[in-house]
């Protein structure tokens, strides 16, 4: 007997799912080694963009849609926010005010990304604008800051608190170019490959390129069009 996705799913399918595994070894790795599962999670925000480009190469399924939106609230919802408790030293074992709200804000975070996911999916699909800021964007600042060096749990925390709110706004974000996307993925694969080479600059460049797309995306690129 085969299993039921054999001949429903597709290449693009099976990259991802790769993704939500990606998620769930982030998850487990980040109360030991936040640093490690911040390079998980780039990873996976690199599948996420690979899946896109196999979809246009080799087709989509129905499910497909349904899948990615699955998929990123492991990688860029769940596994992110573990990053911000374990960036608090799991202090909140001992009731330390800060990893109480990391807890919270965390916990925020998760439920943002859901709702964000669930809209997206719902409204959004097939346009070249987003409204909120994407979850692989706010997965990508976190782990980035992570890898940049950022080490002040009130700072980790609220940049979070921060991204999980503009998650759920109204500002409208346009898609980015296929040029801009590669680009981006081979600064993303730098940041995983080599952390610490050149004094950090690959996650210092991401850190700096996906900060400036925040603030300046919504005014600015569209003119890039």
């Amino acid at each position: 007997m085969q299993p039921r996705f054999v001949g429903r799913l597709g290449v693009a399918d099976a990259v991802t799912t790769a993704n939500a595994a990606l998620g769930f070894l982030a998850v487990v790795t980040a109360p030991s080694n936040p640093r490690l599962a911040a390079r998980i999670v780039l990873v996976a925000a690199i599948a996420d963009g690979l899946d896109g480009v196999v979809a246009r190469r080799l087709g989509s399924t129905p499910a497909g849609k349904h899948l990615d939106s699955l998929a990123d609230v492991a990688s860029f919802g769940v596994a992110p926010a573990c990053i911000v408790v374990a960036a608090t030293g799991n202090t909140w074992q001992a009731g330390a005010p800060v990893g109480i709200g990391a807890l919270v804000v965390g916990a925020g975070f998760v439920a943002s990304a859901v709702v964000r996911l669930g809209l997206y999916t719902a409204y959004d699909t097939g346009h070249e604008h987003t409204e909120g800021v994407q979850t692989t964007l706010a997965a990508t600042l976190l782990a980035a800051g992570v890898l940049a060096g950022v080490e002040q749990p009130t700072v980790i925390v609220g940049a979070a608190g921060v991204l999980a709110v503009l998650m759920v706004s109204t500002i409208e974000y346009p898609d980015l170019l296929v040029r801009d996307a590669l680009a981006m993925g081979v600064v993303q694969a730098g940041a995983v490959v080599a952390p610490a080479a050149l004094a950090g600059a690959f996650p210092k460049a991401l850190l700096g390129w996906a900060g400036a797309y925040l603030v300046f995306a919504p005014r600015f690129y569209w003119r890039a069009a």
